[in-house]
């Protein structure tokens, strides 16, 4: 799909719009790395959605994005690396990507003041994230021994 695939209009309903788990089915929070998907759907069900969480094994990252229409990446926050834009200029860590129409999630922003409750709890982070993208009834997701 074009990174110019919605109209900024339409990008910012989809990331704005409540959205509710697609399933009662139980994801585990990873503790040391791996990937899980969470479907999420608009509360009429018409929109379908993906929460991705991904801890990588060797940094100890946490990389959270919303996805809209299978492959739109609408929001995505970053722990992992400094990041570069379009235009030169560089975002530190952490930082939010967010759908720019013509350009996709290349365009990265630091985190707005009030976003992040508490930066340092990856499980926090995650409850916060969602909250910013619209999810207004939380995914079954368990929280492990090491998560």
């Amino acid at each position: 799909m074009a990174d110019d695939a919605l109209t900024q209009s339409d990008a910012d309903t989809l990331l704005r719009m409540e959205k509710v788990p697609a399933s009662a089915d139980t994801f585990h929070f990873l503790g040391f790395g791996g990937r899980i998907e969470v479907p999420l759907v608009s509360r009429d069900e018409r929109e379908k959605f993906s929460l991705d969480i991904n801890r990588k094994r060797i940094a100890l990252t946490t990389g959270y994005q919303t996805r809209a229409r299978k492959v739109v990446v609408l929001a995505r926050l970053d722990f992992a690396a400094p990041h570069r834009n379009p235009d030169g200029s560089e975002v530190g860590v952490p930082h939010l990507h967010l759908y720019r129409e013509g350009y996709g999630d290349k365009w990265a922003f630091a985190v707005p003041d009030g976003i992040l409750s508490n930066p340092a709890d990856a499980w926090q982070v995650l409850h916060d994230f969602m909250r910013y993208c619209g999810v207004v009834e939380n995914p079954n997701i368990v929280r492990g021994l090491f998560a």
